[in-house]
């Protein structure tokens, strides 16, 4: 098993910036891939961002150019930066890992952090 713990959310204001981190720990020699994912009121959960070991990211179109995932392998540790905050990047923010083949599998969750962007 593996256990994410997400930190770092809050309430900005718009065009403002958050970063977000989520330690994984426990059997992590099974993932080689996490990501962030967020749930807004009344909407599926997205997929934000994702990093696989070697580095290769992959992002929603929405976000590109304002946020920024990365990762410290010795650290186990998955980094989400949010610049340029929008009132639509409002939503719970959830921590994921699992593993990349020729897609992402994610089967991990941490317990999700709230991000409010005020207008």
């Amino acid at each position: 098993q593996v256990q994410l713990v997400e930190s770092g959310g809050g309430l900005v204001q718009a065009g403002g910036s958050l970063r977000l981190s989520c330690a994984a720990s426990g059997s992590t020699f099974s993932i080689n891939a996490m990501g962030w994912y967020r749930q807004a009121p009344g909407r599926q959960r997205e997929l934000v961002a994702a990093i696989n070991s070697g580095g290769s990211t992959n992002y929603a179109d929405s976000v590109k150019g304002r946020f920024t995932i990365s990762r410290d392998n010795a650290k186990n540790t998955v980094y989400l930066q949010m610049n340029s905050l929008k009132p639509e990047d409002t939503a719970v923010y959830y921590c994921s890992a699992g593993y990349y083949r020729s897609s992402y599998v994610f089967n991990y969750w941490g317990q999700g952090t709230q991000v409010t962007v005020s207008s």
